[in-house]
């Protein structure tokens, strides 16, 4: 029997921000495997295994839908959002590379899913109109200083910066930090937004200046997103400001 393994974004959580070519996918799966939440968000009929795991298991759970595969059975990785933004994709592929070589011969795929990101974007306005950067603010796979490093060249580039992961209970302090460490290199009225869960019933959008911004507003369903020089804010007769980064950037 030749099995499969198919990488799912399912989408920020929403189901009208599912694609047609994620629900094709979950439609033929014999076992769906993820962290706990995100494979609890999938419909499917009765014969489906679900396996379900604890969110810093990457790897394990990588390597069990591989195994599976090759046995014979057709498995959906699901990530929430993009699954190569942060998510399942290169937990399966790093999987691949140090497993068996039979793995390599297995029929894999990756089906693109809407970043919370994009979703956040379009909520506020079009802050992505010009470069911008993503990064997670979790130091789980990387030493702190590298974040703050990268954060501190991104700001200085002129990037709108999207930070993922920014605060939980296991790491309260780090978007406190990185902010802190922002506002050394960045205006204090730059525009910074507070997106939580995107499209789902308990969604919340807070808009900020970077000086005022609170890292207490956030937490792991939060996607906080920090303006540059070119970012603007459109006020409403009714209703919280646009948020949009202008496509031009002048010369220095």
């Amino acid at each position: 029997m030749k099995g499969s393994v198919t990488i799912v974004g399912l989408g920020p959580g929403n189901s009208l921000q599912r694609t047609p070519q994620a629900d094709q996918a979950l439609a033929k799966a014999t076992d769906l495997v993820g962290y706990g939440p995100y494979v609890n968000r999938v419909e499917a009929p009765a014969h489906v295994v679900r396996h379900a795991s604890d969110n810093r298991v990457e790897l394990d759970r990588a390597r069990h839908a591989l195994e599976m595969a090759e046995q014979g059975r057709h498995v959906a990785v699901v990530s929430g959002g993009d699954a190569g933004v942060f998510g399942m994709a290169s937990a399966v592929f790093e999987a691949l590379e140090q497993g068996p070589d039979t793995w390599r011969a297995l029929d894999i795929s990756v089906v693109p899913g809407l970043s919370a990101v994009l979703a956040a974007a379009a909520r506020l306005g079009a802050p992505l109109g010009g470069d911008f950067c993503v990064m997670s603010l979790s130091d789980n796979l990387k030493p702190w200083d590298v974040v703050l490093e990268r954060l501190r060249l991104a700001a200085q580039a002129g990037f709108v910066i999207a930070l993922y992961n920014p605060r939980s209970h296991a790491r309260p302090w780090q978007l406190g930090e990185a902010l802190e460490h922002l506002r050394s290199v960045l205006p204090p009225t730059i525009p910074v937004a507070f997106a939580r869960a995107i499209g789902r019933p308990d969604e919340a959008v807070r808009l900020s200046t970077l000086q005022e911004a609170n890292a207490e507003w956030a937490d792991m369903s939060t996607l906080v997103l920090i303006g540059c020089k070119a970012s603007r804010l459109v006020e409403r007769p009714d209703g919280e400001p646009w948020f949009y980064t202008l496509r031009r950037v002048d010369a220095a």
